[in-house]
């Protein structure tokens, strides 16, 4: 069954929101991450570099809770709770110089090292549209 992100929210997702994003480290603790985040209109979207730690984390266990909040309104948010069902690298660095755009204006400026892009499908959904 898929899980519906409300149409109205869907910017928090597209816009330069930042995410709150967290995974299990190996000793059950809980990782949190600020993370650039995307939408395709059934996943939530992120990268890394390869072989980071929050990568470790999530194909260890695949678990994962997003949160964003409106910038100018914080009754206005979404938080994810679903799993990592799969990777692929950034080819070209293409997602992570579009997020760039989207965040400072810029292509990505380190280029030295390969990313990873993580696909995450939305298991639970709480929406609100503000107050």
């Amino acid at each position: 069954m898929s899980v519906e992100i409300p149409e109205e929210l869907t910017d928090l997702l597209t816009t330069d929101v930042l995410g709150h994003v967290s995974a299990h480290r190996p000793d059950g603790s809980m990782a949190h991450y600020l993370m650039w985040m995307d939408w395709d209109g059934e996943h939530v979207l992120t990268s890394s570099m390869v072989g980071s730690r929050k990568a470790a984390n999530w194909r260890r266990d695949p678990h994962v809770t997003v949160s964003v909040a409106d910038k100018t309104n914080d009754w206005r948010f979404l938080i994810i709770r679903g799993q990592v069902v799969g990777t692929r690298l950034d080819e070209g660095l293409a997602f992570i110089d579009k997020m760039s755009q989207r965040y400072t204006g810029q292509p990505y400026r380190f280029r030295e090292s390969e990313r990873e892009i993580f696909v995450i499908k939305p298991d639970h959904v709480i929406a609100r549209t503000g107050r």
